[in-house]
């Protein structure tokens, strides 16, 4: 049986090691991600493309089945911010907690975008579009 303790060291050490490896090969660099966005240099969209096929197969290895039905009105319109928010930033929610601890303090204003934006899908969500609670990060 696994402790909470247990679960939380190993959350760390697989956290540490991400955030090590990510750091390691400039995937939190901005200038990185540019040349990315912009079809510039292909290796950060290929190795972000053999990370999904490996997990395609670990999911078909353990048979990991989704319900594929319809897909939640929050999709889209979260995928064009998310990506929008990340184009213009130089990261998606985690890159800015490596490129602080890289040294890079202006992904400061990237995390308070992040918890504002979030807050206001929260303050959204509640007010105008009553999606399920799991839609704004929560």
């Amino acid at each position: 049986m696994r402790t909470r303790g247990g679960v939380l060291v190993a959350n760390i050490i697989a956290g540490l090691a991400l955030g090590f490896t990510v750091a390691n090969i400039g995937f939190g660099d901005y200038a990185e991600l540019n040349r990315m966005f912009t079809f510039q240099d292909l290796r950060m969209l290929l190795a972000f493309a053999g990370a999904v096929g490996i997990i395609v197969m670990f999911f078909a290895l353990l048979r990991v089945r989704r319900n594929l039905g319809r897909i939640h009105a929050g999709v889209v319109p979260g995928a064009v911010l998310f990506g929008t928010g990340w184009a213009i930033s130089g990261g998606c929610p985690a890159i800015p907690i490596i490129q602080v601890a890289s040294g890079y303090l202006p992904a400061l204003v990237t995390i308070a975008g992040v918890i504002v934006g979030i807050r206001l899908c929260r303050w959204a969500n509640t007010r105008y579009f009553h999606l399920d609670t799991g839609s704004c990060g929560q």
